[in-house]
């Protein structure tokens, strides 16, 4: 009898096993956030114990090279070594309620330095996709200002990696001032043999072709930026969904690497009027994205087409 019953729960758990390693994603929380693997190989870390913001690197793309900077998490040799605040793939904004969440001490920023603090994990997953949502808090002076709950999503489709990344903001503590800040938004700083300043083929283009340093400001409903990663071309789209907060978003986009989707510094981007805006408590904004990480150019990738479908999507 024992050793039917031993038996039986041997299988239970071998299936259950089963079910949790089933797909081609797995996910694993950590003491620093979430790794998240690909047919067994890292795709990418959420990070959420270094900095005072959560951000995710690295980041691999299609060939198996990372394509966002690793400095400042570690120093290596060939990559620009400026911004200490530009962490991979994240988000900040330069003025919630009076605090900088943008920058960082490293930064060598004084005053009215805020940070974004990791509340909770609502749900972590792997399988056919990845799925991490976790809450945050917006902190300054001791304050809660903002919160926010974000969904990444992510999928591997015809050789490309995708990230959806969706952050709902809500003024669940008081009414919160958004103000209007050029370094603000939902950025990634891409690996540095890509950038146009490196003059190794790195080029930038928005979706009215528009590219490098006159795409600075500009609105568009998407942009990539491609160029060479050890030796191959790879490129970043990030794709500005319809339903996000003023779209299309004006880009806070730079040819040494810089590439953040910004809705908020409308004066700051020589968009319009000043762009700060109160969001009242129980009240929420959206931010929504997807991040296609590809081979070649945007051409190759087909990112006009890519942008159509994603914008039919709810």
């Amino acid at each position: 009898m024992k050793t039917l019953i031993r038996f039986f729960l041997l299988g239970a758990l071998f299936t259950l096993n089963l079910q949790i390693q089933a797909g081609d994603f797995q996910v694993k929380k950590t003491k620093s956030g979430v790794t998240v693997n690909y047919k067994g190989q890292l795709l990418t870390r959420y990070v959420i114990d270094q900095s005072n913001k959560p951000f995710l690197w690295p980041v691999i793309g299609p060939n198996g090279n990372e394509v966002t900077r690793a400095y400042p998490m570690e120093k290596r040799e060939g990559e620009r070594h400026d911004h200490p605040h530009h962490r991979s793939l994240w988000f900040g904004h330069q003025g919630i309620g009076g605090f900088d969440t943008w920058h960082e001490p490293a930064s060598g920023r004084k005053t009215n330095l805020g940070s974004t603090v990791h509340r909770e994990f609502v749900k972590v997953q792997g399988g056919d996709t990845a799925v991490i949502v976790t809450r945050n808090d917006y902190m300054g002076g001791g304050k809660k200002l903002l919160a926010d709950e974000r969904t990444y999503i992510f999928k591997v489709e015809k050789g490309q990696r995708i990230i959806d990344v969706n952050i709902i903001f809500t003024a669940e503590h008081d009414d919160c001032v958004l103000g209007d800040k050029k370094d603000a938004g939902f950025s990634i700083r891409v690996a540095t043999s890509m950038d146009v300043d490196s003059k190794k083929g790195g080029r930038l283009i928005n979706s009215h072709g528009v590219t490098d340093k006159d795409a600075w400001g500009k609105r568009a409903p998407w942009v990539d930026y491609h160029g060479p990663v050890n030796g191959k071309t790879v490129g970043v789209a990030i794709l500005n969904h319809p339903s996000s907060f003023r779209h299309p978003t004006p880009w806070h986009v730079r040819t040494y690497g810089l590439f953040t989707a910004n809705p908020f510094g409308l004066r700051s981007l020589r968009q319009g009027d000043d762009g700060s805006f109160t969001l009242k408590k129980g009240e929420s904004i959206v931010l929504k994205h997807r991040v296609i990480f590809h081979k070649g150019d945007e051409k190759a990738a087909k990112i006009a087409e890519a942008f159509k479908q994603y914008a039919a999507e709810n």
